[in-house]
């Protein structure tokens, strides 16, 4: 039973009144005289002194001065790296590429092309040579609709495919000191002054058109499909629009490239970077084409 005031159900002095300290905690005299004892009754602050385990006294930690030093010799200094100049928004700079990479950046299907062109006993340049002059003129008047003043000709390959002299570039641009190929040219280049004329897919969004006619060729599948406009209404252009061949050929195709004349070729552009299969079935198109623009070859 508990009693009044007293809120655990013990009383302090019954509860106290048989209660012994342990034997291994009294610290008999002859234990006190034991090197590792500790006697736990002692309360330090009242001795005036800190308790501390036997063996727990350590000498402080000092850190030796190198044996080979000489007093008077200062310290190497270690150089501080140049902090690289910030970029946009704080970022680093970009690296500019080495002699390395520009010599071997990306420039369509190089090793493919120029294998297959050597191979065949083409020419190989780099778009630079004095005869690649006049492609500028090519690539300016060519029916993409992204193309600029900052594209060029790159990886020029010359030969001649079933009586056909022929040349294949591939149309880039420069994007971070690196070559980026968007269009694939094949042309022939013709001795005959040829008006201006594009060829081009009916499904495809036509560029640059303002000044040309459309021509019909009176075939009507071919008309639904493809799309012949002129600056100036030809006998050569007129061969062409009637001539089956071109009409069979172009039908067979994936509706995927754009014929024009301009700057003394006719040629055949395609959104891609050119490979051998693209270079053979060019050639095989404007083979069909120069036939009927100059009535044989």
């Amino acid at each position: 039973m508990t009693r009044p005031g007293d809120r655990d159900g013990f009383d302090d002095e019954e509860a106290t009144s048989g209660w012994r300290e342990p034997a291994h905690l009294q610290g008999d005299d002859e234990d006190a005289d034991r090197p590792n004892f500790a006697d736990r009754r002692r309360t330090p602050r009242e001795e005036g002194e800190s308790w501390t385990p036997p063996g727990w006294d350590l000498p402080p930690a000092e850190r030796p001065e190198p044996v080979d030093r000489v007093a008077d010799e200062p310290a190497p200094e270690t150089p501080e790296r140049p902090a690289p100049a910030p970029g946009p928004f704080g970022r680093r700079a970009p690296r500019p590429p080495t002699e390395f990479e520009r010599t071997f950046a990306y420039q369509g299907d190089v090793v493919g092309t120029q294998a297959w062109a050597v191979h065949h006993g083409w020419t190989i340049s780099d778009g630079t040579a004095p005869e690649d002059a006049p492609l500028a003129g090519l690539v300016a008047s060519a029916p993409g609709s992204r193309i600029s003043k900052d594209h060029r000709a790159a990886g020029v390959i010359r030969g001649r495919a079933d009586q056909l002299d022929l040349v294949a570039f591939d149309v880039a641009y420069v994007d971070r000191a690196r070559v980026v190929p968007q269009y694939a040219i094949t042309a022939a280049p013709l001795l005959l002054p040829i008006p201006y004329f594009r060829l081009s897919p009916a499904r495809l969004w036509r560029h640059r058109v303002s000044g040309l006619v459309q021509l019909p060729t009176g075939d009507e599948q071919f008309d639904r499909r493809w799309v012949l406009a002129t600056a100036e209404d030809s006998p050569e252009v007129r061969r062409l629009a009637g001539d089956p061949g071109v009409r069979q050929a172009l039908l067979a195709t994936d509706d995927g490239d754009e014929f024009w004349a301009a700057a003394g070729y006719v040629a055949a552009i395609r959104p891609d970077g050119h490979r051998p299969l693209l270079v053979e079935h060019h050639a095989r198109l404007l083979t069909v084409l120069v036939r009927a623009l100059t009535g044989g070859i």
